[in-house]
């Protein structure tokens, strides 16, 4: 079946890995037209994104990706293979069952951390707000509600050039809140290396490969298996 092909997470990426590292280093240009949608996007460039295509369809996303209007801020499957890694290490640590490939993870536990990086609606960069990481309480980006209700923010960098403040060129960003009551604390932000792929249902930006863990909070990913695997699930 195509959604497990990516069968042993050891090997997951660990060849490639290097070479992605010089794709994704800024915004340059590029042709911003795919025909197709989200998905076919995804599955047209297997060597960032096989992994999470699979994910897509473990998580039963597969008919949103391909039909629902969506803007889609893709982590790439390097983020995927450090998440499998450090769960593993957590779970033997602790005496559980690693996981040994994808489908080993509960489909709605890939939903549920797919869901962070889904917005309704197609919305380009020129659709967001800056935000000055320096001066958040000026340039605060906006908060935004994801897929499955998570609170986000997504905002714009305007970096300087020859001394000149928010002349250069702008970089979007997406940031996890992980406290609603604290909405400026603690958030697990990352850049966005490609920004405003239009696909024929809405657009995609792709995350920079720094971006460490899918789903962003690696622990909480944990623990959420952990409570699976201790009800019997």
């Amino acid at each position: 079946m195509q959604q497990i092909r990516c069968v042993l997470i050891g090997i997951l990426l660990l060849v490639a890995s290097c070479k992605k590292d010089n794709y994704y280093k800024d915004s340059g240009a590029h042709d911003p037209h795919f025909k197709g949608s989200t998905l076919d996007y995804l599955d047209a460039t297997p060597f960032y994104f096989d992994s999470v295509a699979a994910v897509v369809r473990l998580a039963g996303m597969e008919e949103v990706f391909k039909s629902d209007t969506l803007t889609f801020f893709a982590p790439t499957d390097i983020s995927i293979l450090r998440l499998i890694k450090d769960l593993n290490y957590n779970l033997y640590s602790q005496g559980y069952d690693t996981v040994k490939v994808l489908s080993d993870v509960p489909s709605a536990i890939w939903q549920n951390y797919l869901e962070m990086y889904m917005f309704h609606g197609a919305n380009q960069l020129k659709d967001y707000p800056q935000i000055d990481y320096g001066l958040i309480a000026i340039y605060p980006g906006q908060g935004y509600l994801s897929w499955n209700g998570t609170p986000m923010n997504i905002g714009v960098i305007y970096n300087d050039d020859n001394g000149v403040k928010y002349v250069g060129y702008r970089q979007l960003t997406l940031a996890y809140i992980p406290d609603p009551a604290r909405p400026r604390d603690n958030w697990y932000m990352v850049h966005v290396a490609s920004s405003n792929i239009l696909t024929d249902n809405g657009v995609v930006h792709t995350l920079d490969v720094n971006h460490l863990f899918f789903g962003f909070d690696q622990n909480r990913f944990a623990a959420d298996m952990k409570a699976v695997m201790q009800s019997g699930g």
